[in-house]
């Protein structure tokens, strides 16, 4: 892991979160150091490519990065990988999380469009999320919940370093939550609708047009 991503992952993981908001990355657990060397692995992976975009995202759910560590990355994804991409995949170094509950949990909707679309167009951006821990409903660990305005707030300190780090051109919210985190810090960006709930044509669509139009290249595995 590089310097750089081993200290953004550290200030994950000393992040305090709200009885409602779980960090996936805090260091109290087997399966949290999983999700922290995953996530590690991701940014150094990314790191490498210097991607030209970034997608955000709303929160992390319950099948996706809540169990993974990588935003918008299902189990499934995780562990079979993108071999068109060069990305993920247990030969890569990414390992499955052990934890009791999670055991049949495989895939996620948002996950299976986004990188199938990804894969199609054979573009890698930087994938985040507007609040990088799981907002979850109380007492419902196998739950999702919109994140609150003050969860928003604070997710917004973690976006605006890993741009820094990053410095992709074009930015991509999907999703009004991901619209008011750039809104919020002054940055232009283009707005999806987020593949779930019946977006996932408009968003693929999207997609693939705002490729064109930014012209983004392929990745470099």
């Amino acid at each position: 892991m590089s310097d750089w991503s081993e200290a953004f992952v550290d200030t994950l993981a000393r992040t305090a979160c709200g009885a409602q908001l779980f960090n996936q990355y805090a260091d109290t657990s087997a399966s949290n150091a999983t999700r922290r060397a995953n996530l590690g692995r991701y940014l150094r992976d990314m790191e490498a490519r210097r991607p030209e975009a970034l997608l955000l995202f709303e929160a992390p759910g319950y099948r996706g990065c809540r169990l993974t560590g990588i935003p918008v990355t299902s189990r499934r994804v995780l562990l079979e990988g993108l071999p068109g991409l060069g990305l993920f995949g247990r030969e890569r170094g990414y390992a499955d999380v052990a934890e009791a509950g999670f055991e049949r949990i495989q895939g996620e909707q948002s996950a299976t469009i986004l990188w199938r679309a990804l894969a199609d167009l054979g573009v890698a951006p930087l994938i985040w999320n507007s609040v990088p821990f799981h907002p979850h409903r109380a007492g419902q660990m196998l739950s999702n919940r919109p994140p609150r305005a003050a969860e928003l707030a604070q997710g917004c300190d973690v976006l605006r370093e890993l741009l820094a780090r990053f410095r992709p051109r074009t930015l991509v919210a999907v999703g009004r939550s991901a619209q008011g985190s750039l809104a919020a810090l002054g940055l232009e960006h283009h707005a999806l609708r987020h593949p779930a709930h019946g977006g996932s044509g408009e968003f693929v669509a999207g997609l693939r047009a705002l490729c064109v139009e930014a012209g983004l290249s392929a990745p470099n595995p």
